[in-house]
């Protein structure tokens, strides 16, 4: 991770190795990540506890005490994923894409919290999550190409939000029909 090693001057100093960079890299992207959950987590507590408690909702609605820990476990797999693909694919303009597709798809995730929480709009919501689907698939295709395990990583996070689409879609049908 970190060596000291002698520089042209022969002076010592810190040097991180490849593993260190990678470690890094994933460092700061579970930290963005998570940065990101934070700022929608905020958008929604609220809402949480008081206008969604008011919804009709599917039978398949999971407790609302199983978000937070669900989210944060997919926040942590998209920053380990984003630092894979930042650290192998960075001096590549298919990885600088892959890391730009990344960071849209992201936005858009925080996104639909606000819609859906924060402007309580829940057909804006379903159009919002279904642009998410498809930029994350963009995303996973744009993260095999620099890197196999991060685009693997991204699976838990799809399959959370194609649920998560089934979900604001039965809200949308029991509370407007």
């Amino acid at each position: 991770m970190l060596r000291v090693e002698k520089n042209i001057d022969g002076r010592k100093c810190l040097v991180l190795t490849m593993k260190g960079k990678l470690l890094l890299s994933i460092m700061v992207g579970i930290f963005i990540c998570l940065g990101v959950g934070f700022l929608a987590g905020q958008a929604t507590q609220m809402s949480v506890k008081t206008w969604y408690t008011t919804l009709d909702k599917p039978f398949f609605t999971p407790p609302d005490w199983l978000f937070a820990p669900v989210w944060s476990l997919l926040y942590l797999l998209m920053g380990v994923a984003l630092g894979r693909v930042w650290y192998f694919g960075i001096h590549h303009r298919w990885g600088k894409t892959a890391v730009y597709h990344f960071v849209f798809q992201l936005l858009v995730n925080g996104l639909w919290s606000l819609v859906f929480f924060g402007l309580k709009n829940l057909i804006a919501a379903m159009v919002v999550i279904l642009v998410l689907l498809v930029l994350i698939v963009r995303t996973i295709q744009q993260f095999k190409t620099v890197d196999l395990l991060a685009s693997r990583l991204l699976y838990p996070y799809l399959i959370w939000v194609c649920f998560a689409t089934f979900l604001n879609g039965g809200i949308v049908l029991l509370n407007f029909l």
